[in-house]
């Protein structure tokens, strides 16, 4: 029988893997993409340094929860960039069931907590969960910004595409950062 630390050990060598996950969006100094534990990480910093952004009602401890969690699913089933076209239905089932596999590594109390944390994030009907998926959508454009484009050239992304696809799901959890967002893309395509 394996022990609660075997479990915990085993858990944390899994997630280990997220440090192998190529994500579409670049570093900020555009020198090579990121990867899903940096951008994991980073979006952790992010409800640090933009708590200030979030509804009063706003736990910034479970944003940053939900964010260090939110994309380990990955390791199975891999980054979806927000430019590609995906099967949404066939990704979430893939998620869920990395969700189940990864979570599962762990003892039974930690497993359903961290599980409830990830599921509240992808179901984003709470105000914490509402907030971390707006910066979850928010950091990416920063980056794209600061390195010049970066996977907007790749993906050949325009303004408009960019307001459908990450713009609502900011306004949501933090419409000022959306507005500040949008004038910088707004700015960034007026000199393409």
């Amino acid at each position: 029988m394996t022990n609660r630390l075997d479990q915990q050990i085993a858990f944390l060598n899994e997630a280990d893997k997220l440090k192998s996950i190529t994500r579409a969006t670049t570093l900020a100094d555009g020198s090579r993409a990121e990867n899903s534990a940096e951008h994991s990480w980073h979006l952790t910093l992010y409800a640090l340094i933009l708590s200030d952004q979030a509804k009063p009602s706003v736990d910034i401890n479970r944003v940053i929860k939900m964010l260090i969690l939110h994309d380990l699913v990955e390791i199975d089933a891999g980054d979806n960039p927000i430019f590609e076209e995906v099967d949404v239905a066939a990704m979430e089932a893939a998620e869920q069931v990395a969700a189940e596999r990864i979570f599962g590594l762990l003892p039974n109390d930690i497993r359903d907590d961290l599980r409830a944390i990830w599921e509240e994030f992808e179901a984003a009907q709470t105000d914490d969960a509402q907030f971390a998926k707006s910066l979850d959508r928010f950091q990416p454009p920063m980056q794209n910004l600061a390195s010049g484009g970066g996977s907007w050239t790749d993906y050949d992304v325009s303004e408009q595409m960019i307001a459908d696809r990450v713009g609502s799901k900011i306004q949501i959890g933090a419409p000022a950062l959306w507005d500040y967002a949008r004038s910088k893309i707004a700015a960034f395509f007026k000199t393409r």
